[in-house]
């Protein structure tokens, strides 16, 4: 096996020498719209909008920018996706769809169906090979290479419709894995079928001391539940004591950072993690060196991105406000937050992911995620963001020495005023309600001004700490557990209700 591994190390490093420095990100960007234009020119799309008529312009992207709205799901779905859904050909996209990712984000909101082409299947499996080929930027045995996989995504047995399949992405992927990858890929066809994700689980655990894992993927709450189990069920003091070899954890769906100090307590030796952004409309981005944990933007890869400065003027209570100009990606300013527009193989035309980006750095493309379009809190003018959440939850966790597994806000009003209603989930409470919220409360302020203003005078806070368990019960009861599903960091008031009712129901039961 270490000449396996040294083979597909060395093909890695020819890879990425192979793709350095070939075009400037705009050259990309404008070559693969352009690409996007012609395979989709005769499709109803293309027609409609006249795509014909637009590669013929001097100035392509302008004259796309005019012609083509802006759309989020609803106005894609509502005049376009459903005739691809009843697997009429030529839709958005050249072709049948015979895939459809489900998808609710973190919103709650019933399953959007998201066309997934062969085209973007194809991308997908691009996009993560140029991933692995990163790994060789960092410091790793040769061995590592020919290492298991355990990839903990979503049920790869499929619901068939009428021509077509509905599941998961990570499913669709996993039932679609190239040849080379069958090999290592854990924990194989038969487990992946199966739909219960506790029997999933249950057979994993089984299998577990059979397998020589070196790499885990996946969203970490998924991930960080399947390792407990091994370790209570072998009775192990962490999960390097079944698999030694176990080196990467590639990442992605959430913010790593809230979840990492309980994660790391699962583990005997130093672990290398990997940020992806892998959306149910595409592969967006990967981290691709270990010095940072940004993730530089797949330009050359079947999809064309456009950012809308996410502010007041142009955006209010998540929607956009009109047809504001879009920016290009050489167009970006670092530091500033952007609404992510895509337009892809899969026939998604300058789409409104729901996702917020910022630019760390502009010379390498490289972004971090911080919320969704609609996952801001600001019911008096406080602007807190995801990224505001997670650092300052990783700053109690430092602080007060406890392990915060989940967590999740609302605005309430309280009184003539408001107040931002958190829930804690800690596997044991460790530490007191009160505590968390001083220093919840004083690291919110110290990275957001507006949060520290309003909190001075108009807004309060509360802090009610539950097991984390109650909020993988919530995602059950709806279900949404495992896979690509994520627990919504804000709630809207009806959710949020609904979550409240829910945590006193089962604090009734016990």
């Amino acid at each position: 096996m270490p000449l396996v591994g040294s083979i597909i190390k060395r093909a890695f490093q020819l890879g990425v020498k192979l793709q350095r420095n070939r075009l400037n990100p705009r050259e990309y960007q404008v070559k693969t719209l352009r690409r996007l234009l012609k395979k989709s020119s005769k499709t109803a799309f293309g027609q409609y909008f006249d795509f014909k008529n637009i590669l013929k312009s001097t100035d392509l992207l302008a004259q796309f920018q005019q012609n083509v709205p802006f759309h989020d799901y609803d106005t894609i779905y509502e005049k376009w996706w459903h005739r691809a859904l009843s697997q009429e050909s030529d839709i958005s996209w050249k072709g049948k769809v015979k895939y459809f990712a489900l998808s609710s984000g973190t919103s709650g909101a019933p399953s959007k169906h998201i066309p997934v082409t062969e085209d973007m299947i194809r991308s997908i499996r691009k996009a993560g090979v140029k991933m692995f080929f990163c790994l060789t930027q960092y410091d790793v045995d040769t061995s590592l290479y020919a290492k298991d996989m355990m990839m903990l995504g979503g049920c790869t047995d499929l619901e068939e419709k009428d021509g077509f399949f509905v599941g998961d992405l990570s499913g669709i992927n996993a039932s679609r894995r190239p040849f080379w990858l069958r090999r290592t890929y854990k924990p194989g066809g038969d487990i992946s079928k199966i739909n219960n994700w506790d029997d999933r689980i249950e057979e994993i655990v089984k299998n577990a001391p059979n397998w020589d894992i070196g790499f885990i993927m996946g969203i970490p709450a998924w991930n960080q539940l399947m390792m407990e189990r091994i370790i209570e069920h072998y009775q192990l003091e962490t999960i390097h004591d079944i698999w030694p070899n176990l080196k990467v954890f590639v990442h992605g769906g959430v913010a790593f950072q809230p979840y990492r100090k309980s994660f790391e307590r699962l583990m005997g030796k130093p672990m290398l993690y990997m940020d992806t952004y892998l959306a149910s409309e595409g592969f967006v981005a990967f981290q691709t060196r270990p010095d940072t944990t940004a993730m530089a933007m797949i330009l050359n890869n079947g999809i064309f991105f456009e950012f809308i400065p996410f502010n007041e003027e142009y955006f209010e209570d998540g929607m956009l406000k009109g047809q504001p100009q879009a920016l290009m990606i050489d167009e970006v300013v670092e530091g500033v937050d952007y609404a992510l527009v895509m337009s892809t193989n899969a026939g998604a035309w300058r789409y409104l992911i729901g996702d917020v980006v910022r630019f760390v750095d502009k010379s390498k493309h490289e972004i971090v995620i911080t919320g969704r379009t609609k996952h801001f809190l600001s019911i008096c003018g406080e602007h807190l963001s995801v990224d505001n959440m997670n650092r300052a939850i990783q700053k109690v966790e430092e602080d007060l020495d406890c392990l915060i597994q989940e967590f999740t806000v609302s605005g309430i009003e309280k009184g003539t005023f408001f107040a931002h209603k958190w829930y804690i989930g800690m596997k044991q409470q460790t530490v007191d309600a009160d505590k968390v919220k001083e220093r919840l409360d004083f690291h919110l302020k110290k990275v957001n001004d507006d949060y520290a203003t309003e909190r001075s005078a108009v807004l309060d806070i509360e802090v009610e700490i539950v097991p984390s368990a109650l909020f993988y019960k919530w995602q059950e009861s709806r279900g949404k557990i495992g896979g690509q599903n994520k627990f919504p960091r804000v709630m809207k008031s009806e959710r949020f209700n609904d979550w409240e009712a829910f945590v006193k129901d089962c604090s009734i039961e016990k």
